[in-house]
């Protein structure tokens, strides 16, 4: 290789051919040994859709209320809302999407499986017309709660978002802001959810599953004449993109279920 230096550089240097031989295969060995191992693209989906997989309940579609000061109508506005599963190559993703909102546009929740960490990118809306400004959030659950904050930077002002599940049919997202000199963060507003076409009264969830994420099948799909449910048009779209796989993996997961009540 030329890597390798010839037996007269090496006798030149006082290094015996044999030794030098040794010790670079061994530093190959080691290296080859410490070197971290990536997760297959497989197991890469199937760690980020487990985790994803407790906050379910927000799929579907929401009405929101949302109020710069707390119990006061001064500056509320309404807004709709859309969570769905999203699935691109090996990135899975809550989509949360917003129709007429102030602040908020879009956003992804992510979970990095490397990291072991849950993230939030957002398309926030910004103080001049028509203008939108990116974040990124880093976050973790904290009960029935999801707080993302943007990192720490000197000088830099600090945002936070928290999702606040209450059931089934209410869910909570606060927006808060703090100076770049400030420890403390104060309140934006917060957008006060109730899943549209509900009551806010909480029900058993009852009827068919969804094949791809177990969530409540409300969208119908077909595949070799069979009929089958999913919960959102993500869900929709991963199945009529791999119906055998995305049927290999319910079939296994029902066999888990039998398994696991014997």
């Amino acid at each position: 290789m030329q890597s390798l230096l010839n037996a007269n550089q090496v006798l030149r240097f006082g290094v015996p051919v044999g030794l030098l031989l040794v010790l670079l295969v061994g530093g190959w060995g080691a290296a080859e040994e410490t070197a971290p191992k990536s997760m297959s693209p497989a197991k890469t989906i199937s760690a980020a859709k487990e985790a994803l997989t407790p906050f379910q309940d927000l799929v579907g579609g929401w009405i929101g209320t949302g109020q710069p000061k707390r119990n006061s109508t001064s500056g509320a506005w309404r807004e709709k809302a859309q969570w769905r599963w999203k699935f691109a190559g090996e990135q899975v993703s809550l989509e949360y999407a917003v129709e007429e909102g102030k602040l908020l546009k879009s956003a992804h929740l992510l979970f990095d499986p490397k990291s072991k960490s849950f993230r939030l990118k957002t398309i926030e809306i910004g103080a001049a017309k028509d203008q939108t400004v990116e974040r990124e959030y880093v976050g973790e659950p904290n009960g029935n709660k999801l707080v993302f904050d943007t990192p720490e930077k000197e000088g830099a002002e600090g945002r936070r978002i928290t999702i606040t599940r209450l059931n089934e049919k209410r869910t909570l997202v606060l927006f808060e802001q703090k100076g770049a000199d400030q420890n403390f963060f104060n309140r934006i507003a917060e957008v006060g959810y109730t899943r549209e076409g509900t009551r806010l009264a909480e029900s058993d969830q009852t009827g068919p599953e969804c094949v791809v994420t177990g969530g409540a099948g409300t969208i119908k799909v077909s595949f070799k004449g069979e009929t089958y449910w999913v919960c959102c048009t993500g869900c929709r779209d991963a199945f009529n993109d791999d119906p055998e796989g995305v049927l290999a993996d319910y079939r296994k997961t029902l066999e888990e279920r039998k398994k696991g009540k014997k």
